[in-house]
């Protein structure tokens, strides 16, 4: 697409992005991405973009990625129902065993080899590479869903040091070697917070927190954990929403310096949250 910037207009956005550049050079952003930003094409490219530019200019980038708009299109194809239970997957041993191979095979290798192609070198993990992820069962009602009894977080790590972005696909595993579905925001806190990020990005399909949930003109770019909680007694956080702050505010106990709440399927979001002064979503902090 054809644009209108001046040589110097150009130079003069890249001097504006100095500043965070050199904020976040040599520390760890964790970013959750899923939703739609995962299912368009063209928004899925720019997320791409976006991560191998921050990785170039020395951001250690930790893509932690979802899949169920993918997992659902192989269930069907398998003549499989998908049920849910309170936004929950209910997983039986043969949808985890779906689950498996559409995370950590399909949609993960996807991912990594855009990476490449973009000029960065990725490698592809699943939490039960090197035990990442231990889970154990949540609720019997469903299934191999999985809640995380702790992270191992020495695979990441490792190759971060080598100098390649980790990908990581949320599936967990117990002590008998059974496979769990884990819920990728979820997953996505207790990595971040393992690896006592700078920031955690949650990729998500609506502009942030809202005053009012239908107005995206209503946008608190800004709270705090208190906040949060008044925010969930007045009912203002509601919904679908409550889930995510949970994890948020998790992210933040377990050593997250700060979490940003954004909508994926605005063209360079990160870029947007990480370079510029305007940001974008709600950030949320501990004070």
């Amino acid at each position: 697409m054809q644009n209108n910037f001046s040589n110097s207009e150009r130079a003069e956005v890249l001097t504006q992005a100095l500043p965070y550049i050199k904020r976040y050079n040599g520390k760890i952003v964790a970013v959750k991405y899923g939703g739609n930003a995962m299912v368009n094409p063209q928004l899925k490219q720019q997320v791409m973009e976006d991560i191998a530019l921050l990785w170039l200019v020395g951001v250690k980038v930790v893509l932690i990625h979802g899949g169920g708009p993918e997992i659902n299109q192989v269930m069907d194809k398998l003549g499989k129902e998908s049920v849910f239970i309170d936004g929950l997957r209910v997983t039986d041993k043969e949808t985890v065993d779906i689950v498996q191979m559409v995370l950590a095979g399909k949609v993960n290798k996807t991912l990594v080899n855009l990476l490449e192609m973009e000029g960065v070198k990725a490698i592809g993990l699943c939490g039960m590479d090197g035990r990442l992820i231990e889970a154990k069962m949540k609720d019997e009602k469903l299934g191999y869903v999985g809640k995380i009894t702790n992270i191992n977080i020495g695979p990441v790590i490792d190759v971060l040091e080598k100098g390649y972005i980790p990908v990581v696909s949320t599936l967990g595993v117990d002590e008998e070697g059974n496979t769990y579905n884990i819920n990728g925001d979820t997953a996505a806190a207790y990595i971040a917070g393992a690896l006592g990020a700078e920031r955690l990005i949650m990729m998500t399909d609506i502009a942030g927190v809202m005053k009012d949930k239908d107005d995206p003109t209503s946008l608190i770019p800004k709270i705090t954990l208190k906040e949060a909680e008044d925010l969930k007694s007045t009912g203002i956080i509601s919904g679908g929403m409550i889930p995510k702050i949970d994890c948020c505010v998790e992210a933040l106990h377990k050593g997250v310096e700060n979490v940003v709440i954004m909508d994926g399927r605005i063209p360079h979001s990160i870029l947007m949250e990480l370079l510029t002064d305007e940001g974008a979503g709600t950030l949320l902090t501990k004070d």
